[in-house]
């Protein structure tokens, strides 16, 4: 190691590639120490000091960022954790606003916006990355790097507006994807939620910061078939890093119980899944169907013979035999309630029918009287007798027509002999 020229320079952004990064870490100090007592002589113990001063000066500032960028602990199995007091990440599209309590210094504060690349230009810095840490962490950064050149730089960082964020909601929702999301208030897409706005809009807003009952809701709510006490929640760590933090959330939990915790705010880059349930028992159906979590209305198709066939909008979750009563019940003798066919479309684009004996005394049952989904069909079929008079009513009719055409013929012969 040469003696003349070593210099140790830390970088604008504490997280930025090619540089120092947050992730360098206390524990890798000392082996860096240990080789510089190793390549440095002894006799030039005053150089050792000075790169040893020089090290704990670069990285004695960034130990708040490592600890932030650390591995979390695995909480215990069932115990949810507590996201709601998660640090505000800064990132791109964040509007800053940066104020120096010394009045010397006050014309170098302002209002700044973070870019696309997570970086903003300031006064006697130029451009700084602040991209990845939280406001607290970019507070004490920028206290930093101007006490380089200013004395005493107090100076205090906040977020003055919030970029929107970007949640993605994926598993057994209507329409799973990537969402934006903003604390200015979201229209919710779960048809029939709410009521027309003061303002003459034709769908509720969703007001308050973002949580995962609004991701959801945007999302155009849960499926049938969504586990509600499997929801997980993935959040990326502060810091340069691509390490997620996972819990599982109970939303039964938040419908029955009221438990707020199951409901976390969200922060921009979170994941939501919502994992799909083996069995449902038939009360929790009705109860999801109940709440603004799933869609209040949808519209089924009903064919066959029923008194009003046709496409009907029906309240969610309907069970089948109350769809069918809905379009005026079956037809008299013509129908065989014994064959009714339900058409389920998948969202892979596959069809699965089901067969179903049609009994009123039944409730919501899987097996018997399933719930029924946006898009379903009913086909109920004819009966033995309805396909008879069907199959009697085809031959017949050109017969009909036969006879008639053949009276007609007869009556104009008749009508000319008895003129002659």
């Amino acid at each position: 190691m040469a003696q003349r020229g070593f210099r140790l320079r830390t970088c604008v952004s504490p997280l930025s590639h090619g540089k120092m990064r947050a992730s360098f870490s206390c524990a890798q100090v000392l082996p860096l120490l240990e080789h510089c007592k190793r390549r440095v002589p002894a006799p030039h113990r005053r150089f050792r000091l000075r790169v040893t001063a020089a090290l704990l000066s670069a990285v004695l500032p960034l130990a708040p960022l490592c600890a932030a960028t650390a591995p979390a602990a695995p909480a215990a199995q069932g115990q949810a954790l507590s996201f709601d007091r998660d640090a505000y990440i800064l990132g791109p599209g964040d509007r800053l606003e940066l104020t120096f309590l010394s009045a010397s210094y006050k014309e170098l504060g302002g209002i700044f916006d973070l870019l696309s690349d997570g970086s903003t230009s300031l006064p006697s810095l130029g451009s700084v990355v602040l991209e990845g840490l939280t406001v607290q962490q970019a507070n004490r950064w920028l206290q930093r790097l101007y006490a380089r050149t200013l004395r005493r730089p107090n100076l205090n960082l906040r977020v003055v507006n919030p970029r929107p964020l970007q949640v993605s909601v994926v598993g057994e929702v209507e329409n799973p994807g990537l969402y934006s999301l903003s604390a200015q208030g979201e229209s919710s897409a779960v048809e029939g939620i709410g009521t027309s706005t003061a303002g003459g809009g034709g769908g509720a807003r969703l007001s308050g910061l973002p949580t995962v009952v609004s991701a959801i809701q945007k999302a155009g709510g849960l499926t049938l078939i969504a586990n509600l006490t499997d929801v997980r929640l993935q959040r990326r760590m502060p810091g340069d890093s691509k390490q997620l933090r996972e819990t599982t959330l109970d939303l039964l939990a938040l419908l029955q119980r009221g438990d707020k915790r199951q409901n976390p705010f969200l922060q921009d880059g979170d994941t939501i899944v919502v994992a799909k349930a083996a069995s449902i028992p038939s009360s929790e159906v009705m109860e999801l169907a109940a709440t603004n979590l799933s869609p209040q209305s949808i519209r089924v198709n009903l064919v066959g013979e029923v008194k009003r066939p046709g496409q009907l909008e029906l309240p969610a979750n309907i069970p089948l035999a109350q769809a069918i009563l809905a379009a005026g019940g079956t037809t008299d003798v013509r129908a065989n309630r014994g064959d009714i066919e339900l058409v389920r479309i998948n969202r892979n684009g596959t069809a699965s029918t089901q067969r179903f004996r049609l009994d009123f005394r039944r409730g919501v049952s899987s097996a018997f009287n399933p719930p029924l989904r946006d898009g379903d069909s009913v086909i109920v079929y004819r009966s033995v007798y309805g396909v008879a008079a069907d199959a009697i009513n085809t031959v017949a009719t050109p017969l009909t027509g036969l006879a008639n055409i053949a009276s007609l013929f007869y009556l104009i012969y008749n009508n000319r002999n008895n003129n002659n």
